[in-house]
């Protein structure tokens, strides 16, 4: 691995300085609502407080997994499923009063505690499916299958909802192109490089995702760091422009730059420093591009697929 390939976003000492002036803390004198598009340096629990309730069209949950990890300063402990249940269930109580009538919610999970989870939600929200998403990272193990795979609960506040398939249809190749009596393309088209696809409908297992590594742009120091081209797909799928998308656990800060790409506003929260100032930082730079890797021209492409823009 040579530096010059390495594109992972870290800190300078200039860029500590610089963002940390941007971060904030929420208390009820500095959070005149309403106030978006903002990093919070603060304890979830805290910040909620000060935002309003019903102002949130979209919650995206991605909080510590039930293992022990270290983030940055701070390490999270395994726990009994007991103690790991009353925390999820302190987290959600908190966040569900911030959220409109006609809100959703997509909340992150690992195999172990998904059926936790999924018991909570059951409870306080509409379960309208779960997503499969494979997570292909890591050398496995001699003892066992692979753990390749993570969960994302899709849930609603009610059965009023907004859900957008049209917006996140998947490029597929058709590898036996049909074509009608007249010898016209039936229900295919080609692109530049020749290669004929038709847009399909998504499903609930998505296997075009890369967990972002050392030689891609969007790639941070955080260790559980999610896809931009997932949050994409979240947020056009179930908001529109000009929604309000909160992030309680935003980590480096991929839901706040992919909601700033797409036209939405942000709230973020996340307790630790430096991941706050890192998505600071991912915020100046999606000024200079709104680029969403393996995102192009309305469709969303396959892993490893060659841009369809490339001549």
């Amino acid at each position: 691995m040579t530096k010059s390939r390495n594109k992972t976003i870290d800190l300078s000492e200039s860029e500590k300085e610089k963002f940390e002036k941007q971060i904030t803390e929420l208390t009820d004198e500095n959070l005149k609502y309403p106030k978006h598009d903002i990093v919070v340096n603060q304890d979830v629990l805290e910040a909620v407080k000060c935002i309003p309730s019903k102002t949130v069209d979209l919650l995206f949950l991605d909080p510590p997994y039930n293992m022990t990890k270290k983030y940055n300063e701070t390490i999270f402990s395994e726990k009994s499923y007991e103690k790991y249940s009353d925390i999820f269930t302190t987290w959600i109580n908190a966040l569900m009063p911030l959220l409109k009538e006609n809100a959703s919610i997509y909340v992150c999970s690992e195999w172990k505690t998904s059926a936790v989870i999924f018991d909570i939600l059951n409870k306080k929200t509409i379960i309208q499916n779960r997503i499969v998403w494979q997570r292909d990272k890591g050398r496995g193990s001699k003892t066992n299958w692979k753990n390749n795979s993570e969960d994302v609960w899709f849930c609603t506040v009610s059965n009023s909802y907004y859900f957008n398939v049209d917006a996140v249809k998947e490029y597929k190749q058709v590898i036996a192109p049909y074509r009608t009596s007249a010898g016209k393309a039936k229900d295919w088209v080609e692109d530049v490089n020749g290669v004929k696809y038709r847009l399909t409908h998504p499903s609930n297992i998505w296997t075009d995702l890369t967990v972002p590594f050392w030689s891609m742009s969007e790639n941070t120091p955080h260790p559980t760091q999610k896809p931009e081209k997932m949050l994409a797909k979240i947020l056009l799928a179930s908001s529109k422009k000009g929604d309000v998308v909160l992030d309680p656990f935003l980590g480096s800060g991929t839901t706040a730059v992919v909601a700033k790409k797409l036209g939405r506003k942000f709230i973020g929260i996340e307790k630790d420093k430096k991941y706050s100032m890192i998505a600071l930082k991912r915020l100046e730079m999606a000024e200079d591009s709104s680029r969403i890797q393996g995102y192009e021209e309305g469709m969303f492409l396959p892993r490893n697929v060659k841009n369809i823009s490339d001549n």
